[in-house]
C-alpha cells in the first residue's frame, strides 16, 4: 500500500524567514548596492542588537517613508531581519536586527571570518523574546535622541562616541558594567563648545534601588584603576524613583547625575537641562555642561 505523502513544509513568508545559504553571487550583488549609510545602519544594528524603524529614521533619514523603502530593500537582500514584538494594543513597529547577508558584509569589512564576528541569525533574533528587549531599546533610544538632536544643530554639536554594553565590557572588563558609554559635545549660542564623557545606567524600575546604588562601588574602583573620574548618569523611569535613589546615593564616591525618561522630559531629550547632580545643590544642567557641576579632586 502506498503511504500518503506528508504535505511539504512551507516556509512562512515573513521578515524572519531566510531559507538557504547566502551565496557569493548574492553577497556580490548586495555589496554593489550598499551605500555608506546602509553600511552604517548594519554596523549600528549589529553593535547595539536592535533598532526600531523610528530609531533608524531619527538616525539616518528625513521621512519615515524613505526609511521604510530602504529597509525593505535591505531586508529583501537579507542584509537585515526584523520582527514585531507582541503588544496588547495595536501592532508594534518593526524591530530590526542584522541579517545573514549583512553579517557577511560586516565580517569582510572587518577582515574576520563570520564565525569570528560571532554572528548567528538565531542569536540575533533572540532579542525578540528576551526580557531585556525593553531595556536595550531604552538604552539605544537615549543615544538615538542625542544623535537626532545633533542632526538639528551645527557640526559643533555631535555624539563623538557611543559604546555598547559589549564594547564596554571588552574595554573595562568587570570593574564596572555600564549599559553604555558616551562622549557628547555641544556648541552653545556663544559658539563655545562643552564636552562630557559618561557612563549610562538605564533604569527600568525593576531592580531594587539598593542594588542600583551599589553599582557606584564598581565605578569608584574603575576610577582608581584608570585615574579618570567619568560621571555616571542614571536615566530613571519616574520622579519618585529618582528622588529615592538620590536619597540612597547622598554624596557618591564618583560624579553622578540623575534624570527622568518620561514623556514629560524636556523636548531636547537627554541633551537638555534635565540632569541633577548628586551631592550638589542647584538647578538641573544640560548634559554637555555637567562637567563643571562637581568639585571632585583630580
Amino acid at each position: 500500500m502506498t503511504r500518503p505523502r506528508k504535505p511539504a513544509t512551507r516556509l512562512r513568508q515573513g521578515p524572519t524567514t531566510y531559507p538557504g545559504k547566502v551565496t557569493p553571487e548574492a553577497l556580490a550583488d548586495l555589496a554593489h548596492r550598499l551605500t555608506p549609510r546602509d553600511r552604517a545602519i548594519l554596523g549600528l544594528v549589529w553593535e547595539h542588537k536592535v533598532l526600531t524603524t523610528d530609531q533608524i529614521t531619527a538616525l539616518f533619514f528625513r521621512t519615515p517613508e524613505r526609511t521604510q523603502q530602504r529597509l525593505r530593500e535591505l531586508h529583501r537582500h537579507r542584509a537585515l531581519s526584523s520582527f514585531r514584538p507582541w503588544t496588547p494594543v495595536g501592532t508594534a513597529a518593526n524591530h530590526w536586527v542584522l541579517g545573514p547577508a549583512g553579517a557577511h558584509v560586516l565580517a569582510v569589512e572587518r577582515g574576520v571570518h563570520i564565525q569570528q564576528l560571532g554572528y548567528r541569525l538565531e542569536t540575533a533574533l533572540a532579542i525578540a523574546v528576551s526580557p531585556r528587549l525593553g531595556h536595550q531599546l531604552g538604552v539605544n533610544d537615549f543615544f538615538v535622541r542625542l544623535r537626532a538632536h545633533a542632526r538639528k544643530h551645527d557640526e559643533g554639536t555631535r555624539l563623538i562616541r557611543w559604546l555598547s554594553e559589549r564594547q564596554c565590557q571588552s574595554q573595562w572588563r568587570d570593574r564596572a558594567r555600564p549599559d553604555a558609554y558616551g562622549y557628547w559635545q555641544e556648541t552653545d549660542r556663544c559658539r563655545q563648545r562643552s564636552r562630557i564623557k559618561f557612563f549610562l545606567e538605564h533604569d527600568t524600575g525593576t531592580e531594587r534601588l539598593a542594588s542600583v546604588a551599589a553599582k557606584i562601588d564598581g565605578y569608584a574602583a574603575l576610577a582608581r584603576k584608570t585615574g579618570e573620574l567619568v560621571p555616571v548618569l542614571f536615566w530613571l523611569p519616574s520622579a519618585a524613583r529618582e528622588a529615592n535613589l538620590r536619597t540612597i546615593l547622598d554624596t557618591p564616591k564618583v560624579p553622578v547625575a540623575t534624570a527622568v525618561h518620561t514623556p514629560t522630559t524636556d523636548p531636547e531629550g537627554p541633551a537638555g537641562p534635565v540632569w541633577l547632580p548628586a551631592g550638589v545643590n542647584g538647578a538641573r544642567h544640560r548634559l554637555a555642561c555637567l562637567g563643571h557641576a562637581w568639585e571632585y579632586p583630580a
